[in-house]
């Protein structure tokens, strides 16, 4: 997701808060910021804090809307009078929440608007005997529940999401990560090597040398490349 405040200290702990709920984000300190990041990534949910430098919150607010994605809007603002609230709202906003504020109530604020988007997947995915259910935070395999990480869960939603497609380490890094991390860490191999041993064997996440992970769409199958991370 994308946060939009321009107070960095308020901004990193959002970030750091949401990254310990498994979900990735961005920050904008600034509209112009905003307003690039959103012309060159696929956001899930924009929070937004409406007095920041440049375009104001509102105005990156109407440029979402306007674009026709669909991506939901949380207002994250000190301006808590009703008629600001009202103005969010007739903005296009999703959510409204008033700082000071609990970083819980937030996550599940942002949860709840995640369930209610317009999702072109079904809730629940089931590929190779495995089943992840993203808004229960479970995952089956063969019927048997799997214990992850939320880190480890997050890298597995990306790669169930392909449906067998592969998936770069790069593009797991800025997914299942944020922008921040380190291009050249080994976190990615790390959590995928760990992953696979907690799905079990036979292996469900295949190495294309060279290339990524994907999940094998028939249960049991070998492994291009092995086992190896």
């Amino acid at each position: 997701m994308l946060i939009v405040e321009d107070e960095p200290y308020m901004a990193e702990a959002i970030r750091d808060g949401l990254r310990l709920e498994a979900i990735a984000a961005d920050i904008a300190g600034d509209g112009d910021t905003a307003l690039q990041l959103l012309s060159v990534n696929a956001y899930d949910i924009a929070v937004l804090d409406r007095d920041i430098p440049g375009p104001s919150g509102d105005e990156v607010a109407r440029r979402i809307v306007t674009s026709g994605t669909g991506m939901p809007i949380l207002m994250l603002t000190a301006a808590d009078r009703l008629d600001d609230k009202a103005s969010g709202f007739g903005l296009g906003a999703d959510d409204y929440l008033t700082k000071p504020f609990e970083l819980r109530e937030l996550v599940l604020r942002l949860r709840a608007l995640d369930r209610r988007r317009v999702h072109s997947r079904p809730p629940v995915r089931e590929i190779g005997g495995l089943r992840l259910d993203p808004f229960r935070r479970e995952v089956y395999r063969d019927g048997r529940y799997v214990a992850l990480t939320r880190k480890q869960f997050a890298v597995l939603e990306v790669l169930v999401a392909a449906e067998g497609g592969v998936i770069s380490a790069e593009e797991l890094l800025e997914r299942a990560w944020d922008e921040n991390a380190d291009p050249f860490t080994n976190a990615v191999r790390i959590t995928v090597s760990a992953l696979r041993k907690r799905l079990g064997e036979p292996w469900l996440i295949a190495t294309v040398p060279g290339v990524g992970y994907r999940i094998h769409a028939a249960s049991g199958g070998g492994c291009e490349g092995g086992a190896r991370g």
